[in-house]
């Protein structure tokens, strides 16, 4: 996460209906999907990541390039390619982008981005972000930020996987769904603002984005517990994106939804500190899953022994959960807000 920087629904039985899961529209059985994603998979990729080899991941490093490289493995033994309409796994960003607002020197990078295509819907898109970058060395230190992002990087590869087995299985989804990893989002949400600029897909066409930054901790409000998830944005603009995360939450995960962060006069202004504030103030509905800060936020002591994985398996399989209903239910979200 960027250290700092700065109608209703038409009528209660369409809102209803217009939120009933997929899963049961469909009758899949979601959580044979939902358990692919384990703990074990999790950390094994974490332990890569954010270890000292990738040389804390700063925008442009060669570090980055390598857990860019493992990411991309990881999708091609999952059968997963990169978009239709692209040429590779990348999006490449020059440096002139980068440095433009702040000049740091940065090196040319590059988001990464995988793809599942819709069988019914394949133009319309539901985006599924977290960023892979970090702040790098730091006086002969490496900061490895295992939580800040390796914990959401690591959170795409795993969601992905199951819906590939998804789709081999024949239940692919009904809309396409790009697993987005931009760079650059410690620097100023750089990444991201440069795939809104410049968009794969029409964003006329993106159904909705759900950002994952920082999932794999705890912070000082949660001492005695992990069962839990901030969420952030969902109700900003689309009612309907609030109720699929409340009603997935209570059907698959069971975790605590803390909203204390998503209230419009929040001093620690959250909504716009992570990539899907890219997306929101182009009209896109997003929600942001994070554990909130810790004591090793932005050190060098943010270290892959340090994560709670069963707290991150559980907060990936929400996303999960929520991504597969963004992408299967009948009616694209409805716009009811305007926040």
């Amino acid at each position: 996460m960027k250290k700092i920087a700065f109608l209703f629904v038409i009528a209660g039985l369409y809102s209803c209906n217009s939120t009933k899961p997929a899963s049961e529209n469909n009758n899949v059985d979601l959580t044979k999907y939902e358990k692919i994603i384990t703990a074990s998979d999790l950390k094994k990729h974490l332990y890569i990541i954010a270890s000292d080899e990738m040389e804390g991941r700063e925008t442009g490093s060669e570090g980055q390039k390598k857990a860019g490289k493992y990411m991309i493995e990881q999708y091609q033994k999952n059968a997963i390619s990169y978009p239709k309409g692209a040429d590779s796994f990348y999006q490449p960003i020059p440096a002139s982008y980068l440095n433009a607002k702040r000049n740091l020197n940065l090196q040319d990078s590059e988001n990464i981005w995988a793809y599942i295509e819709g069988n019914e819907k394949p133009n319309e898109v539901v985006v599924i972000s977290a960023h892979y970058d970090h702040v790098g060395v730091k006086n002969g230190e490496v900061y490895n930020g295992a939580d800040d992002d390796g914990s959401g990087t690591v959170a795409l590869l795993e969601i992905a996987k199951a819906f590939a087995k998804a789709k081999k299985d024949g239940n692919g989804p009904k809309r396409s769904i790009l697993f987005l990893h931009v760079t650059g989002e410690e620097h100023g949400l750089h990444g991201s603002r440069y795939y809104s600029e410049h968009p794969l897909f029409p964003l006329e066409n993106t159904v909705a984005d759900v950002n994952i930054d920082m999932i794999g901790r705890r912070d000082v409000e949660h001492a005695n517990t992990n069962n839990y998830v901030y969420v952030i944005g969902a109700n900003r603009l689309s009612s309907d994106l609030h109720n699929i995360v409340v009603n997935q939450n209570e059907k698959y995960t069971h975790l605590n939804l803390d909203f204390k962060f998503n209230e419009p006069n929040d001093p620690n202004r959250f909504y716009e500190r992570s990539d899907h504030y890219n997306f929101a103030k182009h009209g896109i509905p997003s929600v942001f899953l994070f554990n909130g800060v810790h004591a090793d936020y932005h050190k060098s002591t943010d270290t892959p022994d340090k994560i709670e994985y069963d707290a991150l398996e559980k907060r990936a399989q929400l996303a999960f959960a929520v991504v597969w209903e963004l992408a299967n239910r009948e009616n694209r979200l409805v716009i009811d807000k305007n926040n």
